[in-house]
């Protein structure tokens, strides 16, 4: 087993490639692999199973720490680990259990990296005392050694020890990684050290103090991604407390199946998703949709596995298993998006292909260049291109953007915003324009009686009973508006007498008999077929105004309005509206004070649409669109820059596959929800936008600021070093440990962003 913790890219690593494949369905092997972390330790790892017989194919995920490893039918993992383990990667789990990545395989380089950097301090202030204490020891061959030496030595075997060895298992299946650059140039401090007067005892002890820090600190860096997606995997329970043959029994999640009943006490989490069938009780949706008030559950309403009762006894049945609730998807989903690259790590990758063998490349001519032509000291040159063998790992480059994607993913999953990918978070970092469906994205998607205007005398009770008796058999969500809002206004009761004689009326209304007298419910123009004189004018709220002028100015402000009478009675109106969401107006605004244009896309009528529009206030407006106008509208959009389009994942599933990024609204426990999008918001919370807005902006800044950044102070050095005389400690410091702090530390802040 190896004490590797981490190491950096040099080379364009294809953590996907396929081994001696004969096309057979074989053996699917996950295996947990902590130590993975970064594409070259992905290369060297693939580089070990090219040599494996049994491997038909390998997905490497550094991000997570995983190996997905097809083998022949019938054949086991043993040969695999066997192979990864031989590369110096310890192999944590197998059987295709999803495992949480833990810190302990830092522990031992941690533990020797501290001793090392003990016995270097001890050599520092040997020197700083002088030779009084600082005593000749002995003389192998014609080099001295001294108390001081001697530390040095030890600080160079304990904490170079791991990173020779890795060094060589690197030389061994020909990966030109850091660890084999790191081990030619201790060595070569060490050989420059035996053969020549120039004592580079300090600088090799540096070498292996610093490298080792830095390696700590990019293993920290990944794994503390990787917890993010830990917490996720903690938000479900391990047990359920499930009815079975008339008693209670904590069992396994994974042994509970669909349609059983499972009992959740307050303050308890939901184990799996389900319908509530008895019980009410607040739920805490916080750690699935994002949510951050507790929403009521009652029989009849959906719950998620991973959600907290507040105050009070649920009995849920269950609708999906352990691992395809909603909450599972999500990890499931994050997990794989973590492994698709943004443009920026595309470049990264093709990048530290041709940087390194650059780098090395230069290194030796530095090393022997300037002596053989121009008979320089060899010595002072060999430093040089030690110094550049240093450099040439691009270490904090490589890291730079994936350690970002990964915080920005989670982040975003942990406020209930599903990010499907850091090519989906790099692009909604560019977006100029946001497109949103109306129905169900700006508005509730509900229609609501808004308005109950009474006429001739009429109450409103009387009107309402009406009403209801009137369009209680019709199945059009207009009728269900109004019966809903008259079931609560007027107790249930309905008009009095018999109800006989339905008919509804086509693209008009609805006739029902009521104690023998013919009632209408339906549009203005039926009423004016009926020979009722809408022109009159009435006392309206208190104003003298035609019917018809009252109808036109319910009309105006995007409203449906039905009339409710007989052929010889308008007794009123009702205006029914689908309701504009709450936050829809601030989430508007938000947008475009962070500079975005905002565009409503409706298939609804002009009138209506311009009404909605108004009152949350977006920028522009387009009505009356079939589902491949909004397509078009897209496209037109598109030719100003980039467009992310907001519906509800099913209906706009073309506009949302058209977008540059397509955003589902209320996805949570909608399979076609998640999948028609790239992003999904797993609430209906429209005012996530500007978080997630913002959060993919400063993610694309920080990503930005991380790989030219630490590009930039390579490059630097790289050019410095021919030039200048810079010691090898600060080399390391400012190149290595330094830049990987910085983009660690730039990295993490993407975890403070709050939707608050």
């Amino acid at each position: 087993m190896s004490d590797r913790a981490s190491c950096c890219s040099q080379t364009d690593c294809d953590a996907t490639s396929p081994v001696a494949s004969d096309g057979a369905t074989g053996e699917r092997h996950r295996l947990s692999v902590p130590q993975m972390d970064c594409p070259s330790c992905a290369e060297t790892v693939g580089r070990s199973l090219e040599g494996v017989s049994v491997v038909e194919s390998y997905d490497l995920q550094p991000t997570t720490g995983t190996a997905m490893v097809e083998t022949t039918a019938g054949d086991t993992a043993a040969p695999v680990v066997e192979a990864i383990e031989n590369a110096g990667y310890e192999v944590m789990s197998d059987g295709g259990e999803e495992t949480t990545p833990t810190p302990l395989h830092r522990r031992p380089r941690a533990i020797k990296t501290g001793v090392s950097a003990l016995f270097a301090t001890i050599a520092l202030v040997v020197t700083v005392l002088g030779p009084s204490v600082d005593l000749l020891l002995l003389t192998v061959g014609q080099t001295p050694i001294s108390v001081a030496d001697l530390f040095f030595l030890g600080a160079v075997a304990v904490g170079g020890e791991v990173i020779l060895t890795q060094g060589y298992r690197s030389l061994r299946v020909g990966s030109l990684d850091m660890d084999l650059l790191m081990s030619s140039a201790i060595l070569g401090a060490l050989a420059i050290t035996a053969l020549t007067t120039r004592e580079l005892y300090f600088e090799a002890a540096s070498l292996a103090v610093l490298f080792n820090v830095a390696e700590l600190l990019e293993s920290y860096s990944v794994g503390r991604a990787r917890r993010s997606l830990s917490e996720l995997l903690e938000l479900s329970p391990e047990t359920a407390i499930v009815a079975r043959d008339g008693t209670e029994q904590e069992v396994p999640v994974e042994q509970v199946t669909v349609g059983e009943t499972v009992h959740v006490e307050p303050g308890e989490k939901i184990p799996l998703d389900g319908v509530v069938i008895d019980g009410e009780s607040a739920v805490d949706q916080s750690p699935v949709t994002g949510e951050s008030v507790p929403v009521e559950k009652a029989s009849g309403d959906t719950v998620y596995a991973g959600t907290v009762t507040t105050d009070g006894f649920l009995s849920i049945e269950t609708t999906a298993e352990s691992n395809d609730t909603t909450i599972a998807r999500v990890i499931d989903l994050v997990a794989s998006a973590q492994e698709r690259q943004t443009d920026h790590e595309q470049f990264v990758d093709r990048f530290a292909g041709y940087y390194t063998p650059v780098v090395v490349a230069f290194a030796l001519i530095i090393s022997v260049g300037p002596p053989l032509v121009f008979g320089l000291g060899w010595v002072e040159w060999l430093i040089r291109g030690i110094e550049l063998l240093v450099i040439a790992c691009p270490c904090a480059f490589v890291i730079s953007t994936p350690v970002t994607v990964v915080s920005g993913l989670t982040s975003a999953a942990n406020e209930g915003v599903l990010i499907k990918g850091g090519d989906h978070l790099e692009a909604m970092g560019a977006i100029d324009t946001v497109a949103f469906d109306k129905t169900g994205t700006l508005t509730r998607g509900d229609l609501a009686v808004t308005d109950v205007v009474t006429l001739n005398g009429h109450s409103e009770a009387s009107l309402l009973r009406c009403a209801r008796s009137v369009e209680r058999r019709s199945e059009h969500p207009i009728a269900t508006a109004i019966t809903d809002r008259a079931t609560d206004e007027a107790s249930g009761t309905t008009h009095g007498g018999g109800i006989d004689g339905f008919e509804a009326l086509t693209g008009q209304g609805v006739r029902a008999e009521l104690g023998g007298v013919t009632h209408y419910a339906g549009s203005p123009a039926l009423f004016d077929e009926l020979g009722v004189d809408l022109d009159r004018s009435v006392p309206v709220a208190g104003v003298t105004q035609s019917i018809t002028e009252r109808i036109e100015s319910l009309q105006d402000e995007g409203k449906t309005v039905v009339l409710i009478g007989t052929d010889e009675e308008l007794e009123g109106l009702i205006a029914v509206a689908d309701t504009v969401r709450q936050s829809a107006r601030d989430t508007i605004g938000a947008l475009s004070k962070q500079g975005l244009t905002t565009v409503m896309l409706t298939g609804d009528n002009e009138r209506t649409a311009r009404a909605v529009a108004e009152s949350v206030g977006v920028d522009e407006y387009r009505a009356e669109l079939l589902p491949e106008e909004k397509v078009a509208a897209i496209e037109r959009l598109g030719e100003n820059g980039a467009v992310a389009m907001v519906g509800d994942g099913i209906n706009d599933a073309p506009a949302l596959a058209t977008a540059d990024v397509g955003i589902a609204m209320g996805a949570a426990g909608s399979d076609t929800a998640i999948e028609a999008a790239d992003i999904a918001l797993l609430s209906d919370a429209i005012d996530r936008l500007p978080y997630l807005t913002r959060l993919s902006q400063r993610a694309t800044g920080a990503i930005r600021q991380n790989v030219f950044g630490s590009l930039a102070v390579k490059g630097a050095l790289a050019l410095l070093i021919p030039i200048f005389i810079i010691p090898v400690y600060l080399v390391i410091l400012i190149g290595d440990v330094g830049m990987t702090l910085l983009v660690t530390a730039n990295a993490l802040r993407l975890g403070r962003i709050s939707a608050m």
